[in-house]
């Protein structure tokens, strides 16, 4: 009878035990789901973003895990792999080395928007001459009251051996005729690309000068000539391929306290002071981050804000958020969780910079073969609930995007079909209208830009090839005015 009663007691033991540990890893996969995509119960409570404790000291942050055995090698990932991803890759490539210059500098290839390398200048390897955002080709000053001297910003782009490594064998195949335009090539894991914003450090309050990374430039002048500058650095794209990404993660870093954020809620934009890009005061509208062709400037100078805080939308009077692909407040606390966390454990000068956030397709459970093809075939520019893209859906920097936050006339107009992020404008399509075709190499603007600037003369001009000046100014003009015209064909699609 005791005997009994035992086995009938450890058979309870066991079924309570069953029954414990299957709620248990229920809580325990809701919050992993509610925190990858934002498509279980918002109100769940998930495990905040963090950052990880092997990141620092910033001397020795090592670079991200992204191929096999990373977070990505797996049928299922979460929001918070993504944000961490971004904020250790930054880490990792503005990592302080012995020679006092940060990883990229030292590095990464610096090269030109046509991926060309570019030249030491004055004995100085950060050559700057690039000052047109892209898409609206704006010209990006800063607020002439926030120290008495206006200055313009200026960009440069920094590539790792395999992003270009590919690009320039991938090229080859195609302008030799041995590949297609249109192909299922890719850009390997690891694959990496920065864009970097710069200004004349006497543009920043000298009280401020203090809180940015700054380093030796020679910047060509409106003169045409280059001369030594001690230059700031504003912010970073910070874009590179992930096992299963193929499309690339896109993020983006800013300094903090540049200009203020619009006030969805009570339809407003104000600062109380002076901001590098925003002159103090009260605004409404949109005209102070558009840009006009006919005068090559914003309606309203001084005036540039932020759209969206984290490029993540919300609703204008409510301030609610918005209906996107991607569930909010999920994606929104994990980036301000991991940045409060890499606040309170970063020392350095990089503790003044925050992650605006970043932008992927959800390719959970995608094989190789699907993840190209919907690159190809699908709108990954949309933001509409049944679509791929996660993350920030209205990704922008404020030094970089600041004209294309927006592509609509009016802030009334903005919603959930026409936002705009990095893949409004990087898409499958070639823009050399000569030869189309779609790859997803041609996400990447430099790997197009690259493939019509080496493509033959012969094919391009029918005239002979030349290796001028002229010729190779008018090569490049033919390249902006195809990417132009193929952005006015992405807004009109959109409208």
């Amino acid at each position: 009878m005791k005997r009994k009663q035992v086995i009938i007691g450890l058979v309870v033991v066991v079924l309570i035990a069953a029954v414990t540990l299957f709620f248990l890893n229920k809580e325990k996969i809701i919050n992993k789901y509610d925190s990858s995509s934002g498509y279980a119960n918002a109100s769940v409570p998930s495990t905040p973003c963090e950052c990880e404790s092997s990141w620092f000291p910033h001397e020795q942050t090592p670079a991200p895990a992204e191929g096999d055995g990373s977070p990505f090698d797996s049928k299922t990932t979460t929001n918070c792999d993504f944000h961490q991803w971004s904020w250790q890759k930054f880490l990792w490539v503005t990592k302080p080395l012995p020679s006092g210059n940060p990883f990229f500098l030292d590095s990464l290839t610096l090269v030109s928007p046509q991926m060309e390398d570019v030249a030491p200048q004055l004995g100085i390897k950060l050559a700057l001459s690039s000052i047109n955002q892209a898409g609206s080709r704006g010209i990006l000053r800063s607020n002439p009251k926030f120290n008495n001297a206006a200055d313009t910003v200026y960009y440069s782009i920094h590539v790792n051996n395999l992003l270009k490594d590919k690009a320039v064998t991938t090229a080859a195949l195609i302008n030799s005729g041995k590949l297609p335009v249109s192909n299922s090539e890719t850009f390997p894991v690891g694959a990496l690309e920065l864009k970097v914003s710069w200004i004349n450090i006497d543009a920043i309050a000298k009280e401020q000068q203090k809180n940015y990374f700054t380093t030796k430039a020679a910047v060509l002048n409106n003169k045409g000539k280059y001369v030594v500058r001690t230059v700031a650095l504003l912010g970073m794209h910070v874009v590179g391929i992930v096992k299963n990404h193929p499309e690339f993660v896109w993020a983006t870093f800013e300094h903090k306290d540049m200009a203020p954020v619009y006030d969805k809620k009570n339809n407003s934009v104000t600062a109380a002071n002076e901001m590098l890009f925003y002159e103090k005061g009260t605004s409404t509208g949109i005209n102070g981050i558009k840009w006009q062709k006919s005068t090559a400037s914003p309606i309203t100078p001084n005036k540039a804000f932020i759209l969206y805080e984290y490029g993540i939308p919300k609703d204008l009077g409510t301030g609610s958020f918005m209906a996107t692909s991607q569930t909010e407040p999920v994606n929104f606390n994990n980036i301000d969780n991991i940045n409060k966390c890499v606040a309170s454990n970063l020392k350095d000068v990089f503790n003044n910079y925050f992650y605006n956030g970043s932008i992927w397709l959800d390719f959970d459970g995608f094989s190789s073969q699907d993840q190209i093809k919907a690159i190809v075939t699908r709108d990954i520019s949309s933001a509409l609930p049944d679509s791929l893209a996660r993350g920030s859906v209205n990704l922008a920097n404020i030094t970089m995007e600041t004209y294309t936050q927006t592509f609509q006339n009016d802030i009334h107009q903005i919603n959930n079909t026409n936002l705009i992020s990095c893949f409004y404008c990087h898409q499958s399509e070639n823009f050399d209208d000569k030869r189309p075709g779609k790859s997803p190499l041609f996400l990447s603007h430099l790997f197009g830009d690259y493939l019509l600037f080496t493509k033959p003369a012969v094919a391009l001009t029918g005239k002979n090839a030349t290796n001028s000046a002229s010729s190779r100014a008018k090569r490049i003009e033919e390249i902006e005015a195809l990417k132009v015209k193929q952005l006015e064909k992405f807004i009109k699609e959109k409208k």
